[in-house]
């Protein structure tokens, strides 16, 4: 037997919760302008995400996070090049 969530007094059903995705994986954060960061795990309701090219991890609500396209993996891959370039060449620690 199948079970149906029947609305009480005109209410909207609860929004389901995001399934969590695995730690490393590429995330856009649409309420930071699209910023690209790595999941880093869960913290409270939020979700920490940190910047693939380094830097101070954020917390983003589950609801404005989406899964990198292909091109927002990329970008922000070649940002990541850049920098380890960089640092090899002694212009970043």
């Amino acid at each position: 037997m199948a079970v149906r969530h029947v609305p009480l007094d005109g209410q909207e059903p609860p929004p389901v919760p995001a399934p969590v995705p695995t730690p490393g994986t590429l995330m856009v954060d649409t309420a930071r302008k699209n910023c690209v960061g790595e999941f880093r795990g869960v913290a409270g309701p939020y979700w920490a995400l940190r910047p693939v090219s380094g830097g101070q991890e954020w917390e983003a609500e589950p609801q404005h996070v989406r899964l990198a396209d292909d091109i927002e993996r990329l970008h922000a891959q070649n940002a990541q090049n850049a920098r380890c370039n960089a640092r090899s060449r002694g212009e970043v620690l």
